[in-house]
């Protein structure tokens, strides 16, 4: 079985950020950066598919040259192969990017393709479904555990209030996985050894096709949330006057 895992690389969750001088994206100096933490629990779970059924498992990644870093983890935790789009990308674009994705996922044809669910950094969740359309192969979304069958494969999806569903899947497909369903896997020295010697494929857009293509989203402004004080008094006898302040916390500020 061939599983292709799209990997992304985000800021440090920790790191200072600070908005750019064009007010369109943060400000990328002196910013650490790491695995997308969902896309390395897809990468756990395609590594222990290939544990179980055999195979191969390659990453696949798109961005700057500073994506190599990531690159070489996802190697050194196990990845055979990796593929490395090397282009700067639009940080609000997930079309242009799965487009690129797609152009070349289609020369490795995979049994399966996983990605997380959504990104560290934007939040999105539509790198797996616009993939999955481009690719043409089916989907399914919140995948908490993956299990081969004599016709495809058989998935566990987690859904609201602690309920789960269960889905037959025929091959190929792709996947997108829940963060927590195992537990991550730690780079061993050798892991770490083997990494520099593992193939990484680089591509540029143009041996892709020009895939890619113009940017459906631009983002205009990026801020900061403004903050402002403000005072509200609620009428009424104490009991109706606390039942508008439970509301006001519950709906308005979000906080019970």
């Amino acid at each position: 079985m061939k599983i292709i895992v799209a990997i992304k690389q985000v800021a440090v969750r920790d790191s200072q950020l600070r908005i750019a001088a064009s007010g369109q994206w943060i400000d990328e100096a002196d910013i650490a950066y790491e695995i997308n933490e969902p896309d390395a629990y897809a990468l756990e779970a395609a590594l222990q598919l290939k544990e179980a059924q055999g195979g191969e498992v390659v990453a696949l990644s798109a961005g700057p040259p500073r994506v190599a870093q990531t690159i070489r983890e996802a190697l050194a935790k196990g990845a055979d192969r990796a593929i490395h789009i090397e282009e700067e990308l639009s940080s609000a674009d997930p079309l242009a990017t799965c487009r690129l994705l797609a152009a070349a996922l289609k020369a490795e044809t995979p049994d399966l393709v996983l990605t997380g669910l959504q990104s560290d950094d934007l939040g999105y969740g539509q790198t797996g479904p616009i993939l999955a359309e481009l690719l043409g192969v089916p989907h399914a979304t919140i995948i908490m555990q993956v299990e081969v069958t004599s016709t495809g494969l058989r998935v566990k999806r987690e859904l609201e209030d602690g309920w789960f569903q269960h889905v037959d899947m025929p091959l190929p497909a792709l996947l997108t996985i829940q963060s927590g369903g195992n537990k991550l896997r730690y780079a061993t020295l050798m892991g770490i050894k083997k990494a520099k010697t593992k193939e990484v494929k680089r591509l540029i857009p143009a041996e892709l096709g020009g895939a890619g293509g113009a940017a459906s989203i631009r983002l205009d402004r990026v801020y900061l949330p403004e903050r402002a004080k403000r005072t509200q008094l609620f009428d009424g006898s104490p009991k109706e006057a606390a039942a508008k302040l439970v509301e006001k916390l519950k709906f308005e500020a979000r906080v019970i």
